[in-house]
């Protein structure tokens, strides 16, 4: 038993990361966190158009706009789990799940050590960062699995030199221009890996077949992307309907409004994170403190070694150099769609492509740390043994700090329901205690957004019987005694009308909405 134990040690760590990762990402994933927001709920709803119609377009333009994968992949979870929060979350949740098996297969094919691999799962699996957006129903989490899987196979290709690995990096590849918008800034470390191995092949002497497997996997790309990239074609206008109004060049200064906001983003990873309570725990360090230290350390590292793999002319320098740069380029490529911009920064969401990197300097960082530590323990004719445990007991306190910070501490702040504006879920609980045939309005005072939340609580119970409203509706629909009027929030002069015609009415308050029952 202990010498199978002791063949198989990676793949049983491997595992418990995947078990870590799985119970970060679905422990309580129908009650945190505490309700839906409105661009998760119209998600949630768009997703039920596709089920109820059975009619999936590629691209949703409401709500600025939003690729149709996401919504496809929820449509089936309904299916098969029916329609609740928790099928609703799931698919995140798993997606999250999948990214940390292959960050693992990624970094071992990039840095070719299975305890970096290792480090860089676990550190993910962990990743307050990682974790909080596998729990919202928001279509960016895509981007990072698709990345990972995708660079794994083009990596792998390098190693196996088989067209087929490169075909499957590229069909992935494709897929991700059907995730979330920032992707589309792929294309930059895409083509520089294509273009820095082009020339690499060429030094190895294979060259001729690398420059086949780099055009099978461009047409892979192009097949996949290409109806998302019809749609665009057709509708240019919502290529980029998100940025527009939140662009640095939309401001008098564009270069300097750059640099700020890329420099706001560099220090997000160690000093002041995003500062939205929705995105992390607000002002937070993207980085907990000792992984942000393994993050400096592996970058620091990371750019000796280039500089010295340039002076001396070590077998496969390029190689080693390529590896090191790709995860630089890779990294500031996915900073740019948030740098780019000047709102809420810095954004953790915008950025969520730059999270597979970020964990490949974190995983490298802490083997070097590891070893260094390691050895200078060694050297003082300590116990190794000792050592290790001191070891793992660390990566079980960082553990436990990670779900201190998520499961606690975030989840307990007071903050958190109005971040994710918890009475417009009381809207639809409220809207469900009353019996169907009650007849229910609904006054989108809040605007036609929020009002998706309500929708969304009502069809996980089969209801979708309430009539919404806008404020000036109020004065000329034929209301009837035992009918009841809903608004979104506590401004209950939006009443006014409704009471006004019937004074004998019951005002109801529950939470921070208003119920008037009509007598």
């Amino acid at each position: 038993m202990s010498d199978f134990i002791q063949k198989n040690k990676p793949l049983i760590f491997l595992l418990i990361i995947i078990a870590v990762a799985a119970f970060f990402r679905l422990w309580q994933l129908d009650s945190l966190p505490p309700s839906l927001w409105p661009d998760e709920a119209i998600n949630a709803n768009t997703a039920l158009e596709i089920s109820d119609s059975g009619k999936f377009q590629v691209f949703y333009p409401e709500n600025h706009g939003r690729e149709g994968l996401f919504f496809l992949l929820i449509s089936f979870a309904f299916s098969i789990f029916g329609i609740s929060i928790w099928s609703f979350k799931i698919v995140p949740a798993l997606a999250g799940i999948l990214t940390v098996l292959g960050q693992y297969l990624l970094a071992l094919e990039v840095f070719g050590k299975k305890t970096i691999a290792l480090l860089s799962a676990f550190f993910l699996a962990i990743s307050f960062w990682h974790i909080n957006f596998s729990r919202i129903g928001f279509r960016a989490i895509l981007a990072p699995l698709v990345l990972v899987f995708s660079f794994y196979f083009f990596f792998r290709g390098l190693r196996t030199k088989k067209i087929w690995d490169f075909i499957f990096s590229g069909l992935i590849f494709g897929i991700g221009f059907h995730t979330y918008i920032s992707f589309r800034l792929t294309v930059i470390l895409l083509a520089f890996t294509l273009i820095f191995w082009l020339f690499v092949t060429f030094k190895e002497k294979w060259g001729s077949r690398f420059l086949l497997s780099a055009g099978l996997l461009l047409l892979a790309v192009f097949i996949v992307a290409l109806p998302i990239g019809i749609y665009f074609l057709e509708n240019p206008e919502h290529f980029v309907s998100r940025a527009l109004g939140v662009s640095v060049f939309d401001e008098a200064n564009p270069i300097k409004e750059f640099v700020k906001s890329f420099g706001v983003h560099l220090l997000m990873f160690n000093f002041a994170g995003d500062f939205n309570w929705r995105h992390n725990l607000s002002g937070f360090p993207q980085l907990s403190p000792l992984v942000g230290i393994f993050f400096l350390v592996g970058m620091f590292w990371a750019i000796c070694q280039i500089i010295s793999l340039l002076k001396n002319g070590q077998p496969n320098k390029l190689t080693k150099i390529g590896s090191f740069l790709f995860v630089f380029v890779w990294l500031i490529a996915l900073l740019l769609p948030s740098a780019l911009t000047t709102e809420g920064i810095p954004h953790a969401l915008r950025v969520i492509g730059a999270i597979p990197p970020t964990y490949l300097f974190v995983g490298l960082g802490a083997y070097l740390v590891y070893q260094w530590t390691r050895n200078k323990w060694q050297a003082r004719g300590a116990n190794i043994s000792v050592f290790r445990s001191a070891s793992f007991v660390l990566l079980i306190l960082m553990t436990s700090f990670s779900f201190v910070l998520y499961f606690v501490v975030w989840a307990n702040s007071p903050e958190l329901e109005d971040a994710f504006t918890k009475r417009f879920d009381e809207v639809g609980k409220e809207l469900n205690a009353l019996p169907v045939t009650t007849q229910k309005y609904v006054i989108k005072n809040e605007g036609d957004l929020p009002t998706e939340v309500p929708i969304f609580i009502q069809r996980t119970k089969g209801r979708n019987e309430a009539i919404y409203i806008q404020p000036w509706e109020t004065e000329i629909i034929d209301f009837s005694p035992g009918d009841f009027v809903f608004i979104m929030n506590e401004q209950v002069y939006f009443l006014d009308s409704v009471r006004g015609r019937f004074p004998q009415g019951i005002l109801h308050q529950k939470e921070k909405i208003f119920i008037y029952e009509i007598k």
